[in-house]
């Protein structure tokens, strides 16, 4: 994999300003977004630091058949070392000897993750009180200097980097994972097609799932195929031949071990039955792609540009709100009278209703939803936006405005 030219990412603030004031964190995070790379670079001046790679067989095997001599090692560096322990989730029992270095201030941890599943289900408390907990996502727009400006005051952000020569075609194609950026075309398919294979691979090892192997690999190609709508657990079942138990499993899984996103409903005070239903967004738009078999080159514009636009501009708005450390939730908005918006950010006591539409410009049918939200909640929704394939920005009425993609 080539470099990205160390990137900036807007969570490198954050790790640096922990680093100096001798915090301890942990980054949680997809695979290959990027992390050991951040955290390598972040201590690359400081001497008296130790580093545990779990993904080295040999080392694993070391630390997991007695974490315990951790603390001994530790304890022979100068006082107040860091200790980086990537991929924590592969031996739990590693935030039990941190507990007591930290408990006694003798060291300093950094931490990384790619399956939140391990660490929940292993009983490990991921020490609360003791360390700060981050989450890092595939390269954002501003992170791609794909900005030109923020239309959404709540989303506000400034390009990090200039941008490269990897356009919005390429992002809804392939993605955005940090090691995709540089390579040529034909090396980003083998990139992504070898990254869906190594987490069929682990993931179905780590869950025992081997003597599942099939089931589990045609279902995650139907649920990527599915990605951003509601999963029709029944549909799946009968198409898959798993139990309906065992589907929603799986998708526990998915959310779990960072692949996917979870976008609810938003339900406040509405008079009208919503559909509770979450939906499944798979965190990056190659990575889906990949899974579902579909083409990795232009030609699957012409069929999907409408599906990973939506995609693209959904996950953008959850990495971004990430990015800034916003507490606000990503929704979904639809009654049982089929009225329907895109993305909702719930604020708490306000909202702000986006439609996605591929198109250049909105039309009068993309207004409907928006038109129905706004009804619904005057108190709360003050503003509606359509986020477009466009050049500038519209007016379309005193509630509405539409928004080119880049000034989101």
């Amino acid at each position: 994999m080539k470099s990205t030219n160390l990137l900036k990412r807007y969570l490198d603030v954050k790790v640096a300003k922990s680093i100096v004031n001798r915090h301890s964190f942990l980054i949680l995070g997809p695979r290959q977004t990027g992390k050991t790379t951040l955290i390598k670079n972040q201590l690359k001046d400081i001497k008296n630091k130790a580093e545990y790679y779990l993904q080295n067989p040999t080392i694993k095997l070391e630390v997991e058949a007695n974490p315990g001599r951790l603390i001994n090692e530790i304890r022979a560096l100068k006082p107040r070392p860091y200790v980086f322990i990537d991929e924590a989730q592969k031996v739990p029992e590693v935030f039990d000897a941190a507990q007591v270095l930290l408990d006694n201030k003798e060291a300093c941890f950094v931490f990384t993750g790619s399956s939140a599943r391990k660490l929940r289900r292993s009983g490990v408390n991921l020490l609360p009180g003791r360390i700060k907990q981050y989450h890092l996502d595939p390269l954002a727009w501003g992170e791609l200097g794909y900005l030109n400006e923020s239309n959404i005051k709540e989303l506000k952000i400034k390009n990090l980097n200039k941008k490269p020569s990897y356009s919005s075609e390429d992002n809804l194609i392939y993605g955005s994972l940090p090691g995709i950026v540089n390579l040529a075309a034909k090396e980003r398919e083998e990139f992504l097609r070898s990254y869906a294979n190594i987490y069929l691979e682990e993931e179905i090892r780590a869950e025992a799932l081997s003597r599942n192997i099939g089931a589990f690999s045609r279902f995650i190609e139907l649920a990527a195929v599915e990605s951003g709508s509601n999963p029709n657990y029944a549909k799946l079942s009968n198409e898959t031949g798993i139990s309906q138990p065992a589907i929603k499993e799986y998708f526990q899984i998915l959310i779990d071990t960072l692949v996917a996103e979870r976008v609810e409903p938003y339900l406040k005070n509405a008079r009208k039955r919503i559909l509770s239903s979450p939906r499944v967004y798979f965190f990056d738009t190659g990575v889906r792609n990949a899974l579902a078999r579909l083409p990795l080159d232009k030609k699957i514009l012409n069929v999907e540009s409408g599906l990973l636009f939506e995609h693209a501009v959904m996950l953008e708005i959850i990495r971004r709100l990430r990015a800034l450390n916003k507490p606000h939730r990503v929704c979904y908005w639809r009654t049982s009278g089929g009225a329907e918006v895109d993305c909702v950010i719930d604020l708490g006591k306000e909202a702000i209703p986006i439609e996605i539409k591929s198109a250049k410009h909105a039309r009068e049918s993309d207004l409907r939803g928006l038109t129905a939200f706004l009804k619904e909640y005057p108190q709360a929704a003050k503003q509606g936006y359509v986020i477009t394939m466009g050049e500038r920005k519209e007016k379309i009425n005193e509630q509405i405005t539409a928004i080119p993609w880049h000034s989101l």
